[in-house]
């Protein structure tokens, strides 16, 4: 099956999407924190039941299909054709961009496995020696600047594909041009060759 430059960008900005919504949802059913029940000198953190860290996981996993999806789309073969990579990164701009989308999708599973990991150790080592903590959960605020940071990659692959796609129109432009000179070059000698051979009869 072929694909198109707005399928691609289809693709890249519902992953994106819903990599956000999904963050977004888990920040807000995050727990500020746990329950401390007291025994024997043990202290046993109980937690409200929450979906913080499916939803946690579920947000990284679309923000790497956004970005797996992304960054395939520039390199993909639409109509058949295939662009050099030299060709491709000639373009400042896009250079650029493709860089910021790389650090900003880096960044963002960063703030979304950070804290969805720390809650899951949070849930699954429960039973505390200190007898004075206060059931601690993730860091507030992380899941919900990890959703942000995953929409905000899906907008910079967005604009690294609308580049990508201008680099590859300039990049064929100049490749036929290019061969059309030189079939005109090779029409005008063969013009010349027949009008000397003429004249010389």
């Amino acid at each position: 099956m072929a694909f198109t430059t707005k399928q691609m960008s289809l693709i890249v900005a519902t992953f994106g999407v819903l990599s956000f919504i999904f963050g977004v949802v888990a920040e807000n059913k995050k727990p500020a924190s746990g329950t401390p029940i007291t025994g024997k000198g043990v202290v046993i953190c109980k937690y409200p039941s929450d979906p913080t860290v499916v939803l946690g996981y579920l947000a990284t996993v679309f923000l790497v299909a956004s970005t797996v999806v992304g960054y395939l789309s520039l390199f993909y073969p639409y109509k058949g054709k295939s662009i050099p990579l030299a060709a491709l990164f000639r373009s400042t701009s896009f250079l650029v961009f493709f860089n910021i989308a790389l650090g900003t999708a880096g960044l963002a599973a960063t703030f979304l496995l950070w804290p969805t990991i720390t809650e899951q150790l949070h849930l699954i080592r429960n039973v505390h020696h200190n007898l004075k903590t206060n059931c601690p959960t993730a860091k507030t605020g992380l899941l919900g600047g990890g959703a942000f940071l995953a929409l905000d990659a899906s907008l910079f692959w967005l604009v690294s594909l609308m580049l990508a796609d201008n680099a590859r129109e300039d990049y064929f432009d100049e490749v036929e041009s290019g061969g059309k000179g030189e079939q005109g070059h090779v029409v005008t000698d063969d013009f010349n060759a027949v009008g000397a051979l003429k004249h010389s009869a």
